[in-house]
């Protein structure tokens, strides 16, 4: 493995206080269905929940499924749990399903997370008053393409991840279009040529992410993400926007079908206790997306090695 894989901390996973007895396992017989959405991290934080689910003698099933559309199947129950959703990236949807009843939260990840505009480290040469968000003002003919002429070219999320970039665009009046990427996959293309052609590129992304380092990624510094940024148009330095600021910091959480305790109490308990740290995390990326190894592999080797750390949520919950 590469210097992404080579050292994997100990993972923060906690037991809840004051859980005195072992929860009944359920519908062993019946699998969990867990959603698997479209990013390597996520891939790498569902695999790990579902073997300690294994772990606890439940059956697991994988399911494909788009992170903003997820909520209905999961209200019927069709996928059981989804374990990485960020809560500057969720659908309506979810608030409504939540408010029904249908949908449960099963607590935070506590992932330590950062979504931004973000540029790699070359393009702070090409503009040199970056990571000041004012120098995209002047700079943004440096970032142009055929597509955007005369505008900046801003690489946004995949378009069913929402609009984040375009929103902070608009908000902050900038001379930019934003480009939807058409998968994780893309804007990592993007970020790897841009870094070995020396190119400029300006790209929403977020942290974790094996990419961060590996790109020398920095983010532009934007006005701190508070509430009324995102309600009152006056708040901020565009008097008739709101979106006029940074991301607003990630809460990352996990939610379940809500039959979910009632079928599988020990699952339940196991889902809702499991956490996982950036440290963990973004090695395990880097495993899969920079050595190539398989998520499942890559998992397992980390399952066996840190036994000490996760079995004891398990055990918490089923003896």
């Amino acid at each position: 493995m590469t210097r992404y894989a080579a050292t994997l901390g100990a993972a923060t996973f906690a037991v809840t206080t004051g859980m005195v007895q072992a929860a009944d396992l359920g519908a062993v017989d019946k699998p969990i269905r867990l959603a698997v959405n479209e990013w390597t991290g996520q891939h790498v934080t569902t695999h790990i929940a579902g073997e300690m689910l294994k772990a606890a003698g439940y059956k697991v099933e994988y399911v494909s499924a788009g992170m903003m559309n997820q909520f209905q199947a999961i209200a019927d129950g069709d996928i059981h749990a989804t374990l990485e959703i960020w809560s500057s990236n969720v659908s309506d949807d979810y608030a409504k399903k939540i408010g029904e009843g249908t949908v449960v939260e099963l607590g935070d990840l506590e992932l330590a997370a950062r979504e931004g505009i973000a540029y790699p480290a070359h393009v702070g040469e090409l503009c040199p008053g970056l990571p000041a968000w004012e120098a995209l003002k002047d700079c943004a003919p440096l970032f142009a393409s055929a597509e955007t002429l005369p505008a900046g070219r801003l690489v946004d999320y995949p378009a069913d991840w929402g609009t984040p970039g375009a929103d902070r665009m608009t908000g902050l009046d900038l001379p930019f279009k934003a480009v939807p990427a058409g998968s994780e996959a893309a804007l990592i293309v993007e970020l790897r040529a841009a870094t070995e052609r020396k190119t400029p590129l300006l790209v929403t992304f977020w942290q974790p992410h094996w990419a961060m380092s590996a790109y020398d990624v920095k983010f532009v510094d934007l006005p701190a993400g508070e509430d009324a940024c995102f309600s009152d148009p006056a708040w901020g330095p565009n008097p008739n926007a709101i979106n006029d600021c940074d991301f607003a910091a990630s809460r990352i959480f996990k939610a379940g079908w809500s039959g979910l305790a009632e079928t599988w109490p020990a699952a339940s308990e196991i889902l809702s206790n499991y956490t996982l740290a950036v440290e963990d995390q973004q090695p395990m990326m880097g495993a899969v997306d920079v050595d190539g190894g398989k998520v499942e592999e890559v998992v397992a080797a980390w399952m066996a090695e840190n036994e000490a750390t996760w079995r004891p949520v398990v055990e918490a919950a089923t003896k």
